[in-house]
């Protein structure tokens, strides 16, 4: 007798489907698993056989394959515990085989038979949703995620043989409901910033273009300050991107039961110890790091000259092209990584080179070797390098408030409401993702602007790339003022947030 339900395997962002196949035949007693299980799946012919024996369930003396199917797609997690349990019962006749169909099962068993486990749910909600499945059957624990899917039904169940009488049609399940939309943390505001007028600036156009930003200054002078109100001036998160924000922290494991879709830009902080796969993402089964955690959103690295050079390094390849792929023995995984990258380093290792009046206590040899720990490719990546210098004291004790992050914020989606009727045209939707074709386009500088763009090349060195990351930052100038077209105004502001990358760590 041969019995097939539905489950399903996370690669990458996506749940695929993969069809739990039983055959019990006659033969030597026991449970076979096949089709390219890890350690716990190949466990959970003990802990399958004792829920079902301890749920009252007799077994006969038979063998019982199961199939994992497609037997070429690895799998791991005990989420097959349920399936497998339940094509077992449906081979016996416990209930009809046909029950089964229009739903997808997932969930782990105790030895009591209870059902129990987290696995990403939100993932496999989608699946369902896509390929019209009626239903779900999981732990009450994920069916909450589950359903915050629109149009996923999820019926949490408690034990197996609930599930059971459920499916003889003895009893009802109620679909879970969806948690209501997560109230985001409070984000500090712009108006608590003193002073600062130029970082506040860049601030905002970093917001408007989604463009990188680095912040060089002394300890004390308000980098981070200033970082950590950068998500405030950022537009809330699309359909689009809320579904796809929602699954990448399902996966990681940071969606907690009672959570709502998120519905802010993420802001990820790691701490300059932070590990090269806990950045870029890694592990035997591929799992998403901080970049990937940051999509849609902003990676703030505090401290930046303190990370490891080599983590530093992945930054490079996601900087530009919006994805990064890790491969595994196990498997491959490739995972998006749309990010504004904000960074925050001092100008040497004590922190006061260039300070009025506390004396720098680090030799040339030392503030060199601090430099370097950034890489000339990694900056060459940054669009916009601003000096944070220190507030004088009479504005620091003013209680004059500075503008809001409300009144910069609606700058700031007036700005990207331009970029997006662009996109309408087959441009991206930000002016940092935009192509040196698309450049020629849309951002015509004239003869004044090309000469003042030959200048800089020439006098500050910049690469190509420096070049075009130049004209992306006069088109967001262009936009955030209501411009047609960039003006040598906005060129020459744009190239003055690139001396000191020059001057500081050329």
């Amino acid at each position: 007798m041969v019995s097939r339900i539905l489950s399903c395997s996370i690669s990458g962002l996506e749940a695929v489907p993969v069809h739990v196949e039983l055959d019990l035949s006659n033969g030597m007693p026991g449970l076979t698993i096949v089709g390219m299980g890890d350690m716990a799946i190949r466990e959970s012919r003990e802990r399958v056989l004792a829920a079902l024996r301890n749920s009252g369930y007799e077994l006969p003396p038979s063998r019982v394959t199961v199939n994992l199917a497609p037997a070429d797609l690895k799998k791991e997690g005990s989420r097959y515990d349920l399936p497998i349990a339940l094509g077992i019962l449906a081979a016996l006749r416990a209930f009809s085989p046909s029950a089964l169909d229009g739903y997808l099962v997932m969930g782990e068993l105790s030895l009591t038979g209870e059902v129990v486990g987290w696995e990403p749910a939100f993932p496999a909600a989608l699946l369902a949703r896509k390929t019209g499945i009626e239903g779900m059957i999981l732990p009450k624990e994920m069916a909450g995620e589950a359903a915050l899917v629109k149009g996923c039904r999820a019926f949490p169940v408690d034990r197996l043989s609930e599930v059971t009488e459920f499916l003889r049609g003895n009893r009802t399940l109620d679909p879970a409901t969806p948690a209501a939309v997560r109230n985001p943390d409070r984000i500090p505001d712009l108006s608590e910033v003193k002073g600062q007028e130029v970082p506040r600036r860049v601030l905002e156009i970093a917001a408007a273009g989604g463009h990188n930003l680095l912040m060089v200054g002394f300890p004390g002078s308000g980098k981070t300050m200033l970082a950590r109100r950068l998500p405030g001036i950022l537009p809330p998160l699309t359909s689009e991107q809320i579904v796809e924000v929602t699954a990448i922290h399902s996966i990681a494991g940071l969606l907690s039961p009672g959570d709502g879709v998120i519905t802010s830009p993420p802001f990820r902080s790691p701490h300059h110890t932070v590990s090269h796969v806990g950045l870029a993402g890694g592990g035997s089964f591929p799992r998403p790091g901080e970049i990937t955690l940051a999509h849609h959103g902003v990676l703030f690295l505090d401290e930046m000259s303190e990370f490891r050079r080599s983590s530093l390094e992945t930054l490079r390849q996601p900087l530009e092209d919006g994805r990064i792929t890790i491969t595994r023995a196990a498997r491959s995984a490739s995972y998006p990584s749309r990010f504004i990258l904000v960074g925050a380093t001092n100008p040497c290792p004590c922190g006061f080179l260039g300070h009025e009046t506390r004396p720098c206590i680090c030799s040339p040899s030392a503030v060199s070797r601090y430099r370097r720990r950034i890489s000339g490719p990694l900056m060459d990546r940054i669009d916009l390098v601003v000096d944070v210098q220190g507030v004088p004291p009479e504005r620091i004790s003013s209680h004059r408030p500075g503008e809001d992050s409300g009144v910069v914020a609606k700058r700031v989606k007036a700005a990207r409401a331009v970029q997006a009727e662009r996109a309408g045209d087959g441009f991206p939707t930000l002016n940092s993702r935009l192509s040196h074709g698309d450049l020629e386009k849309i951002c015509p500088i004239g003869r004044e602007g090309e000469a003042l763009l030959k200048e800089a090349v020439r006098r500050l060195g910049l690469t190509a790339r420096g070049y075009h990351r130049t004209l992306r930052i006069a088109r967001t100038l262009a936009d955030l003022e209501g411009r047609e077209v960039p003006g040598p105004e906005h060129l020459a502001e744009a190239i003055q947030y690139r001396p000191v990358l020059t001057r500081a760590y050329g």
